[in-house]
């Protein structure tokens, strides 16, 4: 007869446990892990193993959802993150398509992480990530970015706000784009309507198209961040502080390319560039915002 005391088996096991399982050193099970090869969690800071998974590895049944995803990071775009990607050599590839686009494409596996600011019921990304039923992903936080109007000559003096901007001719991002559901959201909360902006040829899909078009001429002025109103010598009026993060693959996040990266932004590089650049809050870079389940 057991004992009333008997502890039913963890739910999890240890990297030591893991280590006596598979007849290899305790190194080796961390070597598994940084390279994503081993179903795996790191809770408050220890590695533990999922019990249930674990043995599926064992058996060669691998989930889907654990494939090898390819080095991609897509959606929203961030000067100071296509920067450190190319700065730091890390190999990773970038299709800027806007945060929802880009959400689709990593929920598709067709990238391992994902640019996001969405903002909805007073917060940035993790209401629409708990919609989302997602698996094998973990939400970090980038940056905190200033977001405002970027002027030209024409508007300079006489758009102070968002109020302010009926008649105007003002560049847009793509639908979907994080930066034009704000746009709209600002929009409605002035009850400005869409038809009393003027509009301007195509849509901006990147914070420098947009910036761009104002330099130009082509449009009076465009919602945002205040890095790109430096870089191009615009008139900045602030708006709103948001929140930049990456979604990435569990996978994808303990791969050399996506390592590489976060270990640049350890840098002093980094650092210089982001206070150089302006606009920046990167206090919380690396910071995990919201798990799967």
């Amino acid at each position: 007869m057991s004992s009333g005391s008997e502890q039913p088996p963890s739910t999890y096991l240890t990297t030591r446990e893991v280590a006596e399982l598979i007849r290899v050193k305790e190194r080796k099970v961390y070597d598994l892990a940084a390279a994503g090869e081993i179903p795996h969690r790191r809770i408050t800071g220890k590695l533990l193993f999922p019990r249930d998974e674990i043995r599926a590895w064992l058996h060669g049944d691998v989930p889907e959802d654990s494939q090898q995803r390819p080095s991609v990071i897509t959606g929203s775009h961030d000067p100071l993150l296509e920067w450190a990607i190319r700065e730091s050599a890390c190999g990773l590839a970038t299709l800027f398509n806007g945060s929802s686009d880009g959400l689709d494409t990593w929920i598709s596996g067709k990238a391992g992480a994902c640019g996001l600011h969405l903002r909805e019921n007073d917060d940035w990304n993790i209401s629409r990530l708990d919609r989302a039923n997602l698996h094998g992903a973990v939400l970090v936080n980038w940056v905190h970015r200033r977001r405002g109007l970027l002027l030209g000559e024409s508007a300079r003096d006489k758009v102070t706000g968002i109020a302010d901007l009926r008649g105007w001719r003002v560049a847009r991002r793509q639908e979907g784009a994080g930066a034009q559901m704000l746009f709209e959201e600002l929009l409605r909360r002035e009850n400005i309507s869409a038809e009393e902006i003027l509009p301007v040829a195509g849509p901006a899909h990147t914070e420098s198209d947009a910036a761009a078009a104002v330099v130009s001429g082509e449009a009076d002025a465009t919602l945002g961040i205040e890095a790109m109103a430096r870089r191009f010598r615009l008139e900045f009026v602030p708006v709103i502080d948001e929140v930049f993060d990456l979604l990435i693959d569990r996978r994808t996040y303990f791969q050399p390319p996506m390592q590489a990266l976060l270990d640049f932004t350890r840098t002093p590089n980094f650092t210089g560039k982001a206070e150089a650049m302006g606009g920046y809050d990167i206090a919380d870079l690396g910071r995990v915002r919201w798990l799967s389940a």
